[in-house]
């Protein structure tokens, strides 16, 4: 499947690269920068309660907001009831959701503890309830999908716990399960365990056919940081798409160089150049997505936002050696000093001495 675009039920992409959902980063600014950057097939928002859409919360609200640039958009819920996360789909799908996702993967204890996330992996039965409960209140147009680890703990992976479920989601109607190779225990500690997506990929495609031959793609998910993770994750699971979420953190370009040596491999033409940006388009990506927060929130929002969020940015910036950049971004009081620090990075300011 390298270099072929992903077919979500009706929804024709225009690659085989997801950008996942993340807590705190999938907001429509940083969607809307890594989708100019090139090679994202589909974005996805921030994890949505279903609650939340159907009272109008504010923050809610914000984190389902989408434009005419953000498309096509994945809207993810997480919840545990069936008719509720049904009332949560039909509203995605009347404010522009392309897909409706089911988050069935979240190990975090404020999302399981509600038995949402990847609590859901403990039941099967009623993860498949939910599942066919959304289906059934979406349009046709609208396909459903689900995103899942490789089960609670050591003992459910064993069981094949993943691959279970997988099968009966794509029985009753989800369209494509995304696959993140750890356990709920192992949260993000250790490797990406290729062998038990493969496992996923193997039981779906041997319950639904090929995704070549209209059969239920299964995507890959975890420690995917470069163009060349990528290539390994399919090679090593015979995935049919990869999702990326923090590989993107300071390299939102990964997309399109991954898209990129996905084709050059499938059409046997030369390897693509190097498609990292240069130093100064690294700043204007960054800026860009200052200015975008500003434009979709306001000042405040954008500030503390990226403040937070120069420590990721500046990961590729010289090297991770931007001190003076990131010290600069982190006591600018407005946004003039965000552009000033920016400025006076690209105009080859010193780092400044050690204080104290």
């Amino acid at each position: 499947m390298l270099g072929v675009p992903l077919q979500i039920g009706p929804v024709h992409l225009e690659s085989n690269l997801l950008l996942a959902p993340i807590a705190g980063w999938c907001d429509l600014a940083w969607r809307v920068t890594v989708r100019s950057l090139g090679g994202v097939g589909l974005a996805c928002t921030d994890l949505l309660s279903p609650q939340g859409l159907l009272r109008g919360s504010a923050a809610s609200l914000d984190i389902a907001r989408t434009n005419d640039f953000d498309r096509p958009i994945g809207m993810q819920l997480y919840g545990s009831d069936p008719s509720v996360m049904a009332d949560g789909a039909k509203w995605a799908a009347d404010h522009g959701a392309t897909v409706v996702d089911i988050n069935m993967g979240c190990p975090v204890d404020k999302v399981t503890k509600k038995d949402g996330g990847s609590k859901l992996m403990c039941h099967i039965p009623g993860a498949v309830a939910i599942a066919e409960a959304v289906r059934t209140a979406l349009p046709a147009s609208v396909p459903l999908t689900a995103k899942m680890r490789l089960g609670w703990d050591e003992q459910a992976y064993e069981a094949g716990c993943a691959c279970e479920l997988a099968v009966r989601l794509a029985q009753v109607g989800v369209a494509m399960v995304t696959v993140h190779g750890r356990t709920t225990e192992q949260r993000f500690k250790g490797d990406c365990r290729h062998e038990g997506i493969r496992r996923v990929v193997e039981a779906v495609g041997e319950a639904t056919g090929s995704p070549a031959s209209g059969g239920v793609p299964v995507v890959g998910n975890g420690d995917v940081r470069s163009a060349e993770d990528c290539i390994a994750m399919m090679r090593a699971t015979g995935c049919a798409g990869v999702m990326i979420g923090r590989g993107a953190f300071a390299r939102p370009w990964v997309f399109r160089e991954a898209w990129g040596l996905q084709r050059s491999i499938a059409e046997g033409a030369p390897l693509p150049g190097d498609l990292e940006p240069s130093e100064a388009e690294k700043i204007g990506i960054a800026r860009a997505y200052f200015e975008r927060m500003r434009e979709y929130r306001d000042d405040r929002y954008a500030l503390h936002k990226f403040r937070q969020k120069i420590s990721w940015l500046g990961k590729s910036i010289n090297g991770g050696h931007c001190r003076a950049l990131k010290e600069g971004v982190r006591n600018a009081p407005n946004p003039e000093e965000i552009h000033a620090a920016l400025d006076a990075w690209l105009a080859g300011a010193p780092e400044p001495a050690p204080t104290g």
